[in-house]
């Protein structure tokens, strides 16, 4: 439980740093949550690397092949568009429990403290809909910006990302 703590400071701390999009600092990011995962796993990673990729397209997978908790959300991704340094963006992110149990999120978390995301907290049963709100504000944020907010749940894989992108006009 400690080294998941640490771990998740860690991504915490790299996050804040991507919120400047850049690549390399993502990059360190899902290597936490894959060294995540493997903490969680006691050491033994029985996943394939967690990757955006990965993660999103087994977000939509047939769950009679899977079997347990399936998220089929609705989009992975929200282009913002153009805003205004300082401004607030708020963006919500349905799904659909398409697996054979019900689904339970135990966690969602930002790549930086610009983000903030907030999810149904009770058990998705199977058919049922659930959403993550997210709340972006851009202040001290200008430029190209692509928050990502991680969601940890009982699904396979346990780790799933959402996609917030846009850019912030900087106040003069």
């Amino acid at each position: 439980m400690k080294r998941i703590n640490i771990l998740m400071g860690l991504l915490l701390i790299l996050g804040t740093v991507a919120c400047q999009n850049n690549a390399e600092l993502e990059q360190r990011v899902t290597n936490l949550e894959r060294r995540l995962v493997e903490v969680e796993n006691k050491g033994v990673n029985t996943q394939p690397p967690v990757s955006m990729q990965t993660s999103n397209a087994n977000m939509n997978q047939n769950p009679a092949v899977s079997g347990g908790p399936v998220f089929k959300f609705e989009t992975t991704e929200f282009d913002f568009g153009r805003i205004k340094e300082g401004q607030v963006v708020n963006h919500t992110f349905e799904f659909t429990n398409v697996g054979d149990s019900p689904l339970i999120i135990s966690n969602a978390s930002a790549s930086c403290g610009c983000t903030v995301p907030t999810y149904t907290n009770k058990p998705i049963p199977v058919g049922g809909k659930g959403k993550i709100e997210v709340q972006f504000n851009s202040q001290g944020k200008a430029f190209q910006q692509s928050p990502v907010v991680t969601v940890t749940a009982n699904t396979s894989p346990s780790i799933s990302r959402l996609l917030l992108k846009g850019y912030v006009d900087p106040n003069s």
